[in-house]
């Protein structure tokens, strides 16, 4: 079943994030990807995360679907103006491209071309309602289209906000909805009581939450998140169980294990999972 039926049916749905390569040697993201075909749903591939220059997404989604991987083809309003995306997206669904995420990008200054200028010709809501309207038969010029794309839209929201900025959050999804999404990707997640006042608010059977379960690499990575990620909570029996551990990557793996069966468990759509380059440990992970 493909990530749409997924979702539609609400069965639990397994995302993972597979970085395209800095170059043009793509059979580290095709061993890793094939590795675990079958277990994974989709992978998201990120455009050029962290504003560090690497292949596109739309690159690396049309070599993995054309080894018959399910992509999640990501977009951004950083890098290219409107025609240039709408562009991309139609590219995107001639190939049979069926899943994409619209996001804003982080800004140039902290990737590896300092000099890059941002382009934000289109904020993230018009973003999405453009990919809806190309759905729909038109351009954003309201020209009719000769064959039209039919993605799942995905964005991100931030489910570890609080108070005032919880509020704004939760009223940028609604208009993320109204404007065409259909699932959402949280921060990471390590225990949902870091994230129960937006619980409270969101009714997980009508919206598709997909929290992010990020593979912590150390005590250090996981003390450097709870102490600067204001919106990550990582609990200290957490970071107690790996300084305990013997094998400390191993006890970061079955962390993660135990957190993507927990979200399946507390009845959210489906799991994000990010290894951040250990993309070889995902199998470790799932199985």
């Amino acid at each position: 079943m493909n990530l749409k039926g997924k979702l539609e049916k609400g069965n639990f749905a397994i995302l993972a994030e597979l970085e395209p390569p800095k170059g043009v040697d793509v059979s580290l993201m095709l061993a890793n990807a094939k590795r675990v075909k079958g277990i994974v749903d989709a992978f998201v591939v990120p455009e050029m995360s962290n504003a560090v220059m690497r292949m596109s997404s739309l690159g690396g989604a049309l070599i993995l679907n054309g080894h018959g991987v399910e992509t999640v083809f990501q977009v951004n309003c950083r890098d290219r103006n409107r025609l240039a995306l709408q562009a991309d997206l139609l590219a995107a669904g001639a190939v049979g491209i069926a899943n994409v995420m619209a996001v804003s990008g982080e800004e140039p200054r902290f990737g590896d071309h300092h000099e890059t200028k941002a382009v934000y010709d289109l904020d993230l809501i018009e973003l999405i309602r453009t990919i809806n309207t190309l759905n729909n038969g038109k351009d954003m010029a309201g020209i009719e289209l000769l064959g039209s794309p039919s993605f799942i839209i995905g964005s991100t929201v931030n489910a570890g906000a609080s108070g005032q900025a919880l509020t704004l959050e939760l009223n940028i999804m609604a208009k993320k909805i109204e404007s065409g999404a259909n699932f959402f990707i949280t921060p990471p997640i390590f225990d949902v009581k870091g994230i129960l006042p937006f619980l409270e608010r969101t009714d997980l059977s009508k919206t598709k939450i997909i929290p992010t379960v990020l593979l912590l690499k150390s005590v250090g990575m996981a003390k450097y998140i709870k102490k600067h990620m204001d919106n990550v909570m990582i609990p200290d029996a957490v970071v107690e169980r790996i300084q305990k551990a013997p094998d400390r990557v191993r006890e970061c793996l079955k962390i993660a294990s135990e957190t993507v069966s927990m979200l399946k468990n507390e009845g959210f759509a489906g799991a994000f999972i990010s290894t951040l380059g250990w993309e070889n440990k995902l199998s470790e992970i799932l199985e």
